[in-house]
């Protein structure tokens, strides 16, 4: 069920910690299997544990810190059930495609207790208080459909064609300058975390950083001449 244990999270930190560090490696697609994404933390690997040792050991932190800071593009492809830490797991990748069986939801409040890979903070950034209060106090699955009207996930595809489409649009954005993807990647998730005026004086400084890199193309455009607009 691609249940998230330790195990499966230090796999998937080493595989990301490589992918940064190589070049060749542009954008990085994150998928299960056609019927789980992942169905949640591995609740056997955490049910004997007890308050002071999951503050002590500050479980999975450093894990979801170097998903989560991940520079560059990281798209989830979503199929099947992506429930707690899988919902989790996929909102910590900057794009969120699905398939048309996909089903979200962050059900921890059932076992007594709440998100903590960022279900109460990302999930409200994502669809607003209103429908993240709604999802993390019932424990609600949503469809596909729905998460893609909240706006948790940006396309659906037919569960067979999920992963032609997220090479394909990894292709589109590969094509593209890596210094500039991970610039653009940094502007828009400074949008989160800073007020409005903040967010613009740091896109400007970004975009005026950008004009000293070699594969800047603006200058190969020519504006056209009034009388051609």
């Amino acid at each position: 069920l691609n249940a998230i244990n330790n195990k499966m999270l230090t796999e998937l930190c080493t595989v990301l910690k490589k992918s940064s560090n190589d070049l060749n490696v542009r954008v990085v697609i994150l998928m299960g299997s056609e019927k789980f994404f992942a169905a949640g933390a591995d609740i056997k690997e955490m049910e004997k544990k007890n308050s002071n040792e999951m503050y002590l050991e500050d479980y999975f932190t450093e894990e979801h810190n170097i998903i989560s800071s991940f520079r560059k593009p990281l798209i989830a492809g979503v199929s099947g059930y992506a429930l707690g830490g899988g919902c989790e797991l996929a909102m910590m990748c900057d794009i969120m495609i699905a398939s048309e069986s996909a089903k979200f939801g962050q059900p921890e409040i059932k076992l007594g207790t709440i998100p903590a890979a960022g279900g109460t903070q990302r999930l409200a950034r994502n669809v607003g208080k209103s429908k993240a209060m709604e999802m993390v106090l019932t424990g609600q699955v949503i469809s596909a459909n729905d998460a893609k009207e909240i706006g948790l996930v940006s396309n659906i595809f037919p569960v067979g064609q999920l992963l032609n489409n997220a090479i394909d649009l990894a292709n589109t954005i590969a094509s593209n300058s890596l210094p500039v993807l991970i610039m653009a990647k940094q502007a828009i998730l400074s949008s989160m975390e800073t007020p409005l005026t903040e967010g613009i004086i740091s896109e400007r400084r970004i975009f005026q950083s950008s004009f000293a890199l070699n594969d800047r193309n603006c200058l190969l455009y020519t504006s056209p001449s009034p009388r051609d607009r």
